[in-house]
């Protein structure tokens, strides 16, 4: 299996509880080094806690499935204090 199916079968454990809540993610590339970049989508993209599910959820489960990875950095981070983000509705 590539090391691309074995990042997605990580991100298919997780991706029901980002549905859950509006949201999804996307692995954008593996580069040489195999860093993970990835694009969050739908809620998760202007979300203040998308970093919290980037590195509690998303990052923990494809480390721990695919351990050739070294990192993982999502492309379009929602910073916590940005005045525009917004949590998914199930979440206020």
């Amino acid at each position: 299996m590539s090391l691309i199916d074995q990042v997605e079968a990580a991100l298919d454990s997780i991706r029901p509880y980002l549905e859950a809540d509006g949201g999804n993610v996307s692995v954008e590339e593996i580069t040489p080094d195999n860093v993970v970049k990835l694009k969050m989508l739908g809620s998760c993209g202007s979300c203040p806690m998308s970093i919290m599910t980037l590195k509690a959820g998303i990052e923990q489960a494809i480390m721990k499935s695919v351990p050739e990875i070294t990192a993982v950095v999502a492309l379009n981070l929602t910073d916590i204090d940005d005045p525009n983000a917004v949590l998914p509705e199930n979440l206020r």
